[in-house]
């Protein structure tokens, strides 16, 4: 996936928000930003783009989002449960009627044997209650790994909308 197909990527869901008049929200962490930056990348998207959080370590994820320690201590941060609190508290935290949240194992090293090196979890929540999540292993390099999680965050959140 290209920056060019990530651009396209972003502008559909914008659309779709803006006919929907919602905005969304992104708690990313090994993303770093990015899905952020991608969705701001196109004019316009303060109308249906209200705010992200970069939560890089467990602290900044307790702060921000308001992910349980206790959540963290027994799952990590690279699990289903820890991207279902940081969705929830990205939709708390914000004006969003949805939010995507991103942790992973982006690599080169950090990998371990039960979540090696392309290891993400995503969760996609509406303020309805409807969440989702999806557990990935990505091939390639850092910046590999972080596009993919980047354009499976979009597309999730497109289909949220459906």
């Amino acid at each position: 996936m290209d920056d060019r197909a990530l651009a396209d990527l972003a502008r559909r869901l914008g659309d779709r928000l803006l006919v929907r008049g919602w905005m969304a929200a992104a708690a990313e962490s090994c993303t770093g930003g990015w899905i952020a930056k991608t969705l701001t990348d196109v004019p316009g998207s303060s109308g249906w783009f209200d705010r992200g959080f970069v939560t890089y370590t467990n602290a900044a994820k307790q702060d921000l989002l308001g992910v349980d320690g206790a959540t963290l201590a027994a799952h990590g941060a690279v699990s289903e449960a820890t991207v279902r609190e940081m969705a929830a508290g990205a939709l708390d935290r914000s004006g969003a009627q949805v939010a995507v949240a991103v942790s992973g194992v982006a690599g080169p090293t950090g990998g371990t044997p039960d979540k090696p090196v392309g290891t993400v979890w995503l969760a996609w929540a509406r303020r309805d209650g409807t969440t989702d999540t999806r557990h990935r292993r990505f091939d390639g390099d850092r910046e590999a790994v972080r596009r993919q999680a980047v354009a499976e965050a979009i597309q999730g959140l497109e289909r949220l909308l459906d």
